[in-house]
């Protein structure tokens, strides 16, 4: 029997001690339990036995109670909890029914038939058999034959079908595509190219065959991703890293109720949302009184479309949530993988298609984190004969939740920090789906292939990933205001400066839902929600300020009916008034919706905002073009927001803070120039005194060069899985109407290369022309910008002369050992001299 050690013997005990639940009374938002999905079960059978009726369940969840009722409970430690409903969407008799059952006096309060456009999110056991479907069809069978496989090697999936004009489709449909193992468990890597399998869902058969085209199958060598199955040599294994804390967790969770530092907030569990964070209040020092910060917040759509038009391929635009299910998609976490030596683990359950409740083992972890990061500091040179040094590291607070929708996994963190704010990250990764090519070098290609060429006979094809968050904020009560803060720059007309310009913040209230709909990136200033009727001792108003990440924008035209399914998406920002009916941006039924219940057009009515309860939807997105390195895994990449205070307390609440005690500390070295190797990286850092810390491959100043095992390096400055892929022959017709393609343009000289961000939606990259991977494409790192914000002054202002190396984001310049500083580098670039011919 091996020995454990004490430090992991006391985190198991605290564990254990965390999780048992200590409350007294149910709070009104807590998930369903499974006797509560057992009773909805006997209620709707008890309207709609069995067999008379065949009943499916796509959809049961907790019905929102009333917002003010709940707000009441919560401040009467006395008051009785609301009663507890489920909202419940069923097929029952191949009719879709919105049934609200009342778990109090169990029995049915509402039943509505839904004939509109759309269908219920479709349930596992339904894709499984029609999964199974192809595997007993003769024609596909054949299909198999003279392909030469083994039909025991294929399995298949079930792709939902979307919308392309049609009037009405009566039928709940799905197609299948099917793949040969073959020695691989990478399922999407063999796919069985050119047939399609069309199935109704409901009857339980295939009503559709096509046999269209053969291509190569690509090889599974090489493709399969388990650690077990991969072959020397391999990188220097890293040494061990843990994170332990001998006195346990310093945070407390009681049944859904998670308080942490000075945070208070609600986690539950929906089936189509996945994590949904409640009633977060945050304790204010000064007024010693918690304070409303965000009523709920969670993934409301994911709208996912790829660009290939092939028939085999047009149809794939995905809503993942409305469709899937992000919440039934949640994977149980890996310990020591998916969550670190702290971590606390929560399951959750869900309705199987008959009703009977299901368990989600480990799909929450909630830990507190510490990657060396740090919430403020400040070294006081100015007193003379004195240096002060004062420094608080950060620790957070994380909830985690990975969904695997097919073969993509998404990394959700809610990330709480002592400072007031909330940062919200998501982070893309998973296996690649491929498609067989006729290609095997990307010197071959004549066509347009609506991807790129990633091993012989792959291609994987250009898609996005667009996540839209429900966001009810009550900022300090729930009478709120959205107000755009713009920077504006202003001209000095009277000489009172030498100056000839600065910018002033120029704020504007949106009034109706038409003056809060943003897309980033054109103009600059803070996007906030404030309280109207209360300020601050100074008199500023009250409020939470978004900060975006990397900003996306759909590239579609309007009019394809892929993105009128999508239109919530076309800007970043919305804002509604709060209506508990309005959750789910790609509308209450996602699968074949034809996009006339989206919060593109709840918004149309232009409702009044100013100074009411409001819910702002914020859209963060990615355009993934495919490179060799996704291949055959995708190593992860990260997008996200934060919601801040401003202005929400009278100082800074975190420096009242104390520092954890240190445990542990290591050795920590202190010399100024060194050799760093790591994993499969080997550079030299030292110092200089201009530039601080000094990265020889490429100098800058920066806070943080963090370098990934992926071959990324991340550069932070701060301030105190999968693809899909495509073959290439095809003579079908698509019905979509728009898609996005890859331009590439070289820069020949040096303004070919300033770049402004926020304009164009493009990858930039550094390549070697001289040498290609073995598919004939381009060695090169593609720089992937952070959040952005460029001058505003006059390029006239002397200031800005000084600082116009600011002017563009980007710059390239042939390298030259005595351009160093950006302000040398401005004046020669300035002169035009003859070494700018050519970069």
């Amino acid at each position: 029997m091996a020995l454990i050690p004490n430090s992991l013997i006391l985190l198991l005990l605290s564990t254990l001690l965390i999780i048992i639940p200590t409350h007294q009374r149910q709070h009104p938002l807590d998930s369903l339990t499974p006797a509560e999905f057992s009773k909805v079960r006997a209620v709707v059978h008890s309207s709609y036995p069995i067999p008379s009726h065949t009943t499916a369940f796509h959809y049961v969840g907790l019905e929102d109670p009333d917002k003010l009722t709940v707000l009441s409970w919560l401040n009467d430690p006395t008051a009785k909890t609301p009663p507890r409903q489920a909202f419940v969407i069923a097929r029952i008799n191949q009719t879709t029914h919105e049934i609200i059952v009342d778990l109090t006096v169990n029995k049915i309060v509402s039943d509505k038939l839904y004939d509109g456009y759309g269908y219920p999110l479709l349930t596992f056991e339904e894709q499984i058999a029609a999964d199974a479907l192809p595997l007993k069809y003769a024609p596909f069978l054949e299909s198999i034959r003279k392909r030469g496989l083994k039909i025991e090697e294929v399995v298949c999936g079930s792709f939902a079908v979307g919308w392309y004009g049609e009037e009405r489709r009566k039928k709940r449909i799905a197609r299948v595509m099917c793949y040969c193992l073959d020695g691989t468990v990478n399922a999407y890597m063999r796919p069985v190219e050119g047939v399609t399998v069309t199935v109704d869902l409901e009857e339980t058969k295939i009503i559709a065959f096509k046999d269209r085209l053969t291509v190569p199958i690509p090889k599974g060598d090489g493709t399969d991703y388990r650690g077990s199955k991969q072959s020397p040599p391999f990188l220097a294994q890293l040494k061990g890293i843990t994170m332990i804390q001998p006195d346990g967790p310093s945070f407390t969770i009681d049944g859904h109720r998670i308080r942490w530092a000075n945070w208070d907030f609600h986690l539950s569990f929906d089936s189509r949302a996945g994590p949904i964070i409640s009633l977060a209040s945050i304790f204010d020092l000064q007024k010693q009184k918690f304070r409303q910060v965000l009523y709920k917040g969670f993934v409301s759509e994911l709208f996912v479309p790829y660009m290939d038009l092939t028939e085999e391929w047009y149809y794939r635009i995905f809503l993942d949530a409305g469709e899937y299910g992000y919440g039934l998609c949640a994977v149980p976490l890996e310990p020591f993988r998916d969550c670190p030596e702290n971590a606390v683990f929560m399951d959750a359950y869900s309705a199987g298609q008959n009703g009977m409740p299901v368990n989600k083992p480990d799909v929450f972890c909630i830990f507190e984190k510490y990657a060396g990061d740090i919430t403020w500091r400040h070294t006081e040179t100015l007193i003379p004969g004195k240096e002060i040094r004062e420094v608080r590291p950060e620790v957070t607070l994380v909830v985690r939740m990975v969904s695997t929708v097919g073969n993509y996994d998404y990394i959700n963190d809610w990330e709480f920090k002592q400072s007031g704010s909330i940062k919200v990250t998501v982070g893309l990764t998973g296996l690649l789906e491929v498609r067989g090519s006729v290609y095997t070098r990307n010197d071959q290609i004549k066509e347009e292939v609506y991807g790129t060429l990633l091993a012989e006979n792959t291609v994987g094809a250009h898609h996005d990933h667009f996540l839209t968050y429900h966001l009810d904020l009550d900022v300090d009560g729930d009478a709120n205001s959205f107000v755009k803060s713009n920077l504006q720059m202003t001209r000095v007309a009277d000489q009172m400066s030498p100056r000839k310009s600065y910018w002033r913040v120029v704020s504007e209230t949106a009034k109706t839902e038409s003056d809060a709909r943003i897309r980033l990136g054109a103009e600059q200033g803070d996007l906030l929600v404030v309280n109207p009727n209360k300020r601050t001792d100074l008199g500023n108003s009250i409020g939470y300020r978004l900060i975006p990440g990397s900003v996306t924008h759909p590239v579609l035209s309007d009019d394809d009916y892929s993105q009128i399914r999508g239109a919530f998406t076309k800007y970043n920002v919305w804002v509604t008034p709060y209506n508990k009916s309005e959750k789910w941006a790609g509308g209450l039924y996602a699968d074949q919706s034809r996009g006339d219940d989206t919060l593109a057009r709840w918004s149309l009515r232009n409702r009044g905002i100013e100074n009411k309860d409001i819910v702002l939807w914020y859209t963060l997105g990615f355009h993934h073009v495919p490179y060799q390195e996704d291949f055959p895994v995708m190593p992860t990449i990260s997008s996200g927001f934060e919601l801040r205070p401003a202005n929400f307390f009278e100082s800074n609440p975190v420096l009242k803070v104390k520092p954890p005690p240190t445990v542990n500390w290591s050795n920590c070295s202190r010399n100024t120039t060194l050799f760093i190797r790591s994993a499969k990286w080997d550079f030299h850092s030292s110092f200089d005194a201009r530039a601080g810390l000094v990265i020889s491959l490429g100098y800058d100043y920066i806070n943080d060069w963090e370098f990934k095992q992926s071959g990324s390096i991340e550069v932070t400055a701060g301030l105190p899985g999968l693809l899909e892929t495509r073959g290439s022959m095809y003579t079908h017709k698509s019905p979509r109407k728009s898609c996005w393609r890859v331009v590439s343009e070289k820069a020949k000289t040096e303004p070919g290369a300033r770049i402004k961000l926020g304009v164009e939606r493009a990858d930039l990259l550094v390549v070697n022309p001289n040498k290609r991977t073995d598919m004939g494409s381009f060695v090169g790192y593609l720089s992937i910008p952070g959040s952005f914000a460029g001058p505003l002054l006059s390029d006239d202002d002397y200031s800005q002369t000084r600082g116009a190396v600011t002017e563009d984001y980007l710059w390239i310049t042939p390298y030259n050992k005595i351009e160093k500083w950006p302000d040398i580098l401005l004046i020669k670039a300035g002169e035009m001299l003859p070494w700018q011919d050519g970069v």
